[in-house]
């Protein structure tokens, strides 16, 4: 029986595993190509910007279908469908060739990204309770991993399938087959939400403060990774890098992240205060944004790695912060979903600003001030955060 519940438990992790790798390299592959497609189809900055402000305010937009869609089909039928979903819309990138079909994918990738991302949220909280932490560790890690591994190698495919964008894009489609397997042996086919979970009564995140300083925190650290992914490449560009040494600059800012999402979730167990983590953590990033300014060929690189740093605790927190909020299933699963939801569709505003500034005034300067200020308005929110409640 025990060896039951093990093999089950593990089987459970992979499949969080599998599923979070889908969540963003539909949208972050983009960014290290973003240059030479805007070259290939004639369109801007501040147009291909759009493709990862559309599907990451689509992110927004749609997650609070998250909960509707739980309770009528449960979690394994939902997110399988979704993750079908991330699958087709990335390889049709391969066929549909233009602005227009980027345009399409990056909604419909979006669109499932969205109400997948509270579903695995509530999900863990329902599944793991008061164990979460490391468990969104693993979620945190693998959404990193999905970056990095878009980040690292889609300039490597478009290089080894002689300049095809297209193909170097749409592949990344492929990792939703691992996602669909795992998640349907890990998951039972049965909808979560009984009849008892629907007597739960909840506080509406809607109407509670804490609930909307908790969204604002998320929507900026959020912002700030978008930007990231979606400009670093462009930026390392500007100073003169080819394409392979400007992503790499990209790949590492992912891997620091990546390493930092196991690191830092398994340390919260044995120091938990939310707020310290979150302060020193946004010291750091400062430092890492004010780096970037250094006109030196190493600057960026820093800037980069400690950026990363800095994000790799910022994420897990700002996942974790409404699941403590929570008193119950259905409470993990509607603030969840009014986090993510408001959060993400903050953050779409960032990439475009960045993508119309930098066209008017052909300089990544400002571009450096907004990822600066955003960190100040995260500190800010902390120490709302704080006011509202003493302690967290």
């Amino acid at each position: 029986m025990n060896q039951d519940k093990g093999w089950k438990l593990w089987i459970t992790f992979i499949a969080i595993f599998f599923v979070s790798l889908n969540l963003r390299p539909s949208v972050t592959s983009v960014g290290p190509l973003l240059d030479t497609i805007a070259a290939d189809l004639g369109v801007s900055s501040t147009q291909m910007s759009l493709l990862t402000s559309i599907p990451v305010f689509c992110m927004g937009l749609f997650a609070p279908l998250a909960v509707p869609l739980q309770k009528k089909l449960g979690y394994r039928t939902a997110v399988n469908i979704l993750m079908l979903l991330i699958g087709v819309a990335t390889l049709i990138r391969i066929e549909f060739v233009s602005y227009a079909g980027l345009l399409l994918t990056s909604f419909l990738t979006g669109f499932a990204i969205a109400i997948i991302s509270p579903m695995i949220n509530a999900y863990i909280k329902e599944r793991f309770g008061d164990k979460m932490a490391p468990v969104i560790g693993v979620y945190s890690f693998a959404i990193g991993g999905g970056a990095t591994l878009s980040a690292a190698f889609t300039g490597v495919f478009y290089e080894t399938f002689g300049k095809n964008w297209a193909l170097a894009l749409g592949i990344w489609g492929l990792l939703a087959i691992f996602a669909l397997i795992t998640w349907t042996m890990a998951v039972e086919r049965t909808p979560a939400s009984t009849e008892q979970t629907d007597k739960e009564s909840a506080r509406n995140p809607w109407k509670t403060t804490r609930a909307w300083i908790i969204l604002l925190y998320f929507g900026l650290q959020t912002s700030l990774f978008f930007g990231l992914t979606t400009w670093l490449v462009s930026m390392a560009l500007e100073q003169g890098m080819p394409l392979l040494t400007a992503g790499s600059v990209l790949t590492t800012m992912t891997i620091v992240q990546l390493v930092g999402n196991i690191v830092i979730p398994s340390m919260l167990s044995k120091y938990p205060n939310r707020i310290t983590w979150l302060y020193g953590l946004i010291a750091f990033g400062m430092i890492g944004a004010i780096v970037l300014f250094i006109d030196a060929g190493w600057s960026i690189w820093v800037g980069a790695m400690m950026l990363g740093a800095a994000l790799s605790g910022l994420f897990p927190i700002g996942l974790l912060l409404p699941l403590d909020e929570a008193k119950n299933n259905r409470e993990a699963n509607e603030w969840s979903s009014m986090v993510l939801s408001g959060g993400f569709m903050m953050s779409a505003i960032i990439p475009l600003v960045i993508g119309i500034v930098y066209d008017q005034l052909g300089s990544h300067f400002y571009t450096k001030v907004i990822f600066a200020v955003l960190f100040i308005f995260m500190a800010l929110s902390i120490y709302w955060l704080q006011r509202n409640k003493r302690h967290v």
